[in-house]
């Protein structure tokens, strides 16, 4: 029992007790009370800790005090998980880094040197969604490094955070789940393998079981097949680019836009940003040199040491037969890999910095610490909504959205269903991986058993199969966008200094666009086998360029913008 746990036996009440809600509707109660809250009043903590609160009343049969404990309690239990424990002081230390960058002078050196080649709005806006190809392998780094570091560029050409925060945020996840060489791989082989290994143990037909144990085999292939099934991903990918290069927007992300050009600030009037940046510590000191590769080696550092602690964690343990780059990826330990590239980048901020004597030693610890105290909020953020997903585990709220799966349907039906639970579960409980967790156990068993992909490659209904496990991926990513209590919504809006729920009101209509033109295209008629699903993304591309032709406006009309 966690340390304020004695609290709840001390108020008469023990978990034990409690009513059973687990794996029923009830469950869906507290992350939708969050969700709607956070919405309604803007006030995110708040909000956070209210559904994490009236969770904990379920577990703890209703007593109050027994439910403040509890959620306590849950508190430090995600604080003090090994893996957000890395996630934490990842951030720390990149925002420590980006503090020293910024104080030193170097933030406002990449200002004026970009400044020479993104001297418009469509350009900075471009060169933000460029960026992500450069950081592909992990959506945590993709979008902590690119938000801090695009931040100052974006703030001078007048784009409104909210459409800094859509860009980094719509171009990580669903770059990270689709690429062939990130850290998802692993775990995403690692799910269907297990899926399909733990079928064949199961079933007593030989000639079926040794079909899924070669299907398990050979779930690097499945995924490979797989991937021009992730309609979503995508498509949301393609639309980024496609707003940028027309430059038109719609609801509230146009009004954000033309509020940001016209000069209304590039945040909303009231608007509470994830992360401080007004900071004095985080101003350049007058008078000395703002150097450009103050700010650009570090962040180098970063990715490199990255990659490096990818592949070395990575590596250990392989054969030599093994050590194929994807091989690699799929057995390295991303969070390892994240700390040693923090640490590295922000010691060598603070070298750059004090050997140029633009800062002493302890002006640039300052600087650092003012870095990480902008991180402060988002932190607060973070652990709540980590507190949350915690919360729906144990009521079950995964589980009950997974049983809605498990009624009889026609098969054809299976991947636009699949993908609209895997929305609502990531959506409600606020993680992809942990929908994918999941997911993927309930969906590969149903969807065999249902006849699909029995043969596998070449076998009857293998693109049900393709299309129900690539549906997983791209629901989860699609509902981990829409979610104000997921932690890469979190991160996104962190690492771009924006309101968190400005940025959930903003990106929102995008993901609803692109999620029902991947269900109308690409799911359905995949299924039917209407059409090849790359015919279905083409399709999906028009249809997405014909919306923002009829729909959309140029925030720019009329408005003259000094860059």
């Amino acid at each position: 029992m966690g340390i304020f746990g004695w609290l709840g036996l001390f108020a008469g009440t023990d978990a034990s007790e409690a009513h059973s809600v687990y794996g029923t509707w009830v469950s869906l109660v507290p992350p939708l009370i969050a969700i709607a809250l956070a919405l309604i009043t803007r006030e995110v903590i708040l909000s956070l800790f209210a559904g994490l609160w009236v969770g904990a009343l379920f577990l703890m049969a209703y007593n109050p005090f027994s439910a403040t404990a509890e959620s306590l309690d849950v508190m430090v239990t995600a604080i003090t998980k090994e893996d957000h424990v890395a996630i934490i002081v990842f951030s720390l230390l990149l925002g420590g880094m980006v503090g020293v960058m910024s104080r030193g002078g170097g933030n406002q050196g990449i200002v004026t040197l970009l400044g020479k080649h993104a001297n418009t709005r469509k350009k900075g806006q471009l060169f933000s969604w460029l960026s992500a190809l450069f950081i592909f392998f992990d959506d945590y780094a993709n979008t902590l490094i690119r938000g801090n570091a695009l931040r100052p560029m974006t703030d001078r050409l007048k784009i409104s955070r909210e459409k800094l925060a859509y860009i980094v945020d719509s171009t990580a996840a669903p770059l990270a789940v689709c690429a062939v060489i990130t850290t998802w791989i692993g775990f995403e082989i690692t799910q269907i393998a297990n899926s399909l290994s733990a079928l064949a143990e199961q079933t007593t037909d030989e000639a079926l079981a040794a079909q899924l144990q070669t299907g398990a085999d050979n779930a690097f292939i499945i995924f490979l097949d797989s991937i021009p099934y992730l309609f979503y991903p995508i498509l949301a990918l393609s639309f980024v680019l496609m707003i940028i290069v027309m430059r038109r927007d719609f609801g509230p992300m146009y009004d954000a836009e033309r509020r940001a050009a016209s000069g209304g600030g590039v945040l909303r009037p009231g608007s509470v940003p994830a992360a401080d940046t007004e900071l004095q510590t985080l101003q350049p000191v007058d008078g000395k040199p703002r150097k450009w590769y103050n700010a650009a080696l570090p962040v180098i550092a970063v990715i490199n040491v990255a990659l490096f602690g990818l592949y070395l964690t990575g590596s250990a343990g392989l054969e030599e037969g093994q050590r194929g780059i994807t091989d690699i990826i799929g057995n390295s330990d991303p969070f390892a890999a994240l700390l040693w590239a923090s640490f590295t980048g922000c010691t060598l901020a603070i070298l750059l910095v004090v050997f140029q004597k633009i800062l002493s030693v302890k002006e640039a610890l300052e600087a650092m610490i003012g870095g990480m105290q902008s991180m402060l909020v988002a932190i607060v953020i973070l652990i709540l909504a980590w507190s949350l997903g915690g919360i729906t585990q144990s009521i079950g709220t995964g589980a009950y959205l997974a049983s809605m799966l498990e009624d009889s349907l026609p098969i054809i039906l299976l991947p636009g269903l699949v993908f609209f639970i895997a929305a609502l579960t990531a959506f409600s409980t606020g993680t992809s991986w942990g929908t994918m967790a999941i997911l993927f156990p309930v969906v590969i068993p149903l969807a065999v058993a249902m006849g699909a992909g029995v043969g596998f490659a070449g076998g009857e209904y293998y693109g049900i199969l393709l299309g129900s496990i690539s549906s997983v991926m791209a629901g989860a990513v699609f509902g981990d966008h829409c979610s104000p209590i997921s932690d890469t919504t979190v991160l996104s809006s962190m690492s771009s200094a924006c309101d968190l729920i400005d940025h959930v009101r903003t990106q929102l209509p995008y993901a609803l666009v692109v999620a029902g033109v991947a269900l109308v295209v690409g799911e359905i008629p995949a299924a039917f086998e209407w059409i090849h699903p790359i015919w279905g993304i083409f399709a999906g591309l028009v249809i997405l360029y014909f919306i923002l032709r009829f729909f959309g406006k140029n925030p720019e009309e009329g408005i003259k913008v000094a860059a």
